[in-house]
C-alpha cells in the first residue's frame, strides 16, 4: 500500500525555501508514528532539507542528478523505479515535496493529511484532492494552544 503523508495549508502550500512555514509538534510526532519502519519515498530537495537520514526508515530518493548518491538510501529517477524498490505487501510513504505529490499521485492508495487552517506564501503545493476520486474517511480538529500556533485537521481519505 501506498500513503502520502503531508501538512497541508488551506491554500495547499506546502512550504517556501524548502522548509515548512509553521511548526506543529504533534504533526511531527504523527508522522513519526506513520513512517518509522516502513520505505519513505522523496525528492532530493526533501531529503536535503533534514539536518540527517530519519532513523529507523529506509529512504527513496528520487533525483535526476546521475552521480547523487547520500550514504544510506537508495536513489533512483522515477517515481515508478523508487515505487518498485518497496516491499509489495508493506506501506510505504511518499512525504514530498510538492513535485513528488504530483508524480504519486496516481499510485497512492491513501492520503494522510494534517490540514492547517491558514494560508501562506509558499512555493511547493500539494495537488488538489479531488471529491470524485477520494473519500474522507477520518477527520480529527485539533486547536491552537501554546505548542501550535494554528488550528489544524488530520483528514485520511482513501481512493473512491
Amino acid at each position: 500500500m501506498i500513503i502520502m503523508i503531508a501538512a497541508v495549508a488551506e491554500n495547499n502550500a506546502l512550504g517556501k525555501n524548502n522548509e515548512l512555514v509553521w511548526h506543529l509538534p504533534n504533526d511531527f510526532k504523527r508522522f513519526k508514528s506513520l513512517t518509522t519502519g516502513h520505505h519513505i519515498i522523496m525528492g532530493r530537495k526533501t531529503f536535503e532539507s533534514f539536518p540527517k537520514p530519519l532513523p529507523n526508515r529506509t529512504h527513496v530518493v528520487i533525483s535526476r542528478q546521475k552521480d547523487y548518491c547520500p550514504e544510506g538510501c537508495i536513489v533512483v529517477d522515477t517515481i515508478e523505479k523508487a515505487i518498485a524498490v518497496c516491499p509489495e505487501n508493506e506501506v510505504s510513504y511518499i512525504i514530498g515535496g510538492g513535485e513528488i505529490y504530483n508524480l504519486g499521485l496516481p499510485f497512492t492508495d491513501k492520503i494522510e493529511i494534517t490540514r492547517v487552517h491558514d494560508t501562506f506564501e509558499a512555493d511547493a503545493f500539494f495537488p488538489e484532492i479531488s471529491n470524485l476520486e477520494w473519500k474522507m474517511i477520518e477527520s480529527e480538529f485539533n486547536p491552537k494552544d501554546e505548542k501550535h500556533h494554528y488550528e489544524y485537521t488530520y483528514q485520511t481519505f482513501v481512493k473512491k
